[in-house]
C-alpha cells in the first residue's frame, strides 16, 4: 500500500531545507513548488472523498470529479498569494507556473510509484503532456486573473470564468487519456502543441512589441 503523504515528506523535507540557504526570490519560489505540491496532496485527499461519497467509479473520478478539484486548489495559492502580498506581475507570473509545476511533479511521482517505470516511452509522452497540460491550466487562470483583478467589477465572474476554462481543458485530456489508443496519444499530445503554439505567439507579439 502506498502512503502519498509519506512520498510527499520525502520530497519536502530537502526543499524546506535547501529554503533556508536561498535568498529571498529563490525561496518564494521554492515555497511556491512545495505548495503546489501540497495542494496535489490536498486534491488526492479531496478526489477520493468525493469519489466515495458519490459513488464513482475511477474513470467518472478522473473526469468529472479530478480537474475541478485540482484546478480549484492550484488556484487557491494563487489567491491567497494575490490577496495578502499585492505582488508585481513578473513575481505572480513566476509564483503561478511554480505551483503549476509543483503539483504536477508529485503527480507524476505518485504515478510512477503506483504504476512502475516499465513503459520509458509512454512516461515520457505523459510527463511531457500532463506537464504542459497543468502549466497551461495554471498559465490560464494565472495570467487572467491579473488582468480581471486589475478590474473590481469582473473578479468574481473573471475568476470563475477562467476556472472553468481550466477546468473544461484538464477534463479534456483526462477523458482523452482515459479512452486509450489513438485519443490517449492525441490527449498526450495536445497540451505540448498548445504550450509550443502559446510560446510562438508570445514571442511574436514581444517582437513586434519591440519593433
Amino acid at each position: 500500500m502506498i502512503y502519498i503523504e509519506n512520498v510527499f515528506v520525502c520530497i519536502a523535507a530537502p526543499l524546506l531545507i535547501a529554503i533556508l540557504f536561498l535568498d529571498k526570490a529563490s525561496r518564494k519560489s521554492l515555497a511556491f513548488f512545495i505548495a503546489g505540491m501540497g495542494m496535489c496532496l490536498l486534491s488526492a485527499y479531496i478526489n477520493t472523498f468525493f469519489a466515495s461519497l458519490y459513488g464513482a467509479d475511477l474513470e467518472q473520478a478522473t473526469v468529472e470529479l479530478a480537474p475541478a478539484i485540482e484546478e480549484t486548489m492550484k488556484l487557491l495559492p494563487i489567491l491567497f498569494y494575490l490577496l495578502v502580498f499585492e505582488p508585481t506581475f513578473r513575481e505572480a507570473r513566476s509564483a503561478i507556473l511554480f505551483v503549476a509545476e509543483g503539483f504536477v511533479t508529485f503527480e507524476n511521482v505518485c504515478y510512477l510509484i503506483e504504476n512502475g517505470s516499465s513503459h520509458l516511452l509512454f512516461l515520457l509522452m505523459r510527463g511531457f503532456g500532463a506537464g504542459a497540460m497543468h502549466i497551461i491550466c495554471g498559465v490560464i487562470v494565472g495570467q487572467g486573473l491579473l488582468y480581471v483583478w486589475e478590474r473590481p467589477w469582473l473578479k468574481v465572474a473573471g475568476t470563475f470564468g477562467l476556472l472553468s476554462i481550466a477546468i473544461t481543458f484538464h477534463a479534456i485530456y483526462n477523458l482523452l487519456l482515459s479512452a486509450g489508443g489513438i485519443a490517449q496519444a492525441i490527449g498526450l499530445f495536445i497540451p505540448v502543441i498548445t504550450a509550443l503554439s502559446g510560446i510562438g505567439v508570445s514571442k511574436l507579439l514581444r517582437s513586434k512589441q519591440i519593433k
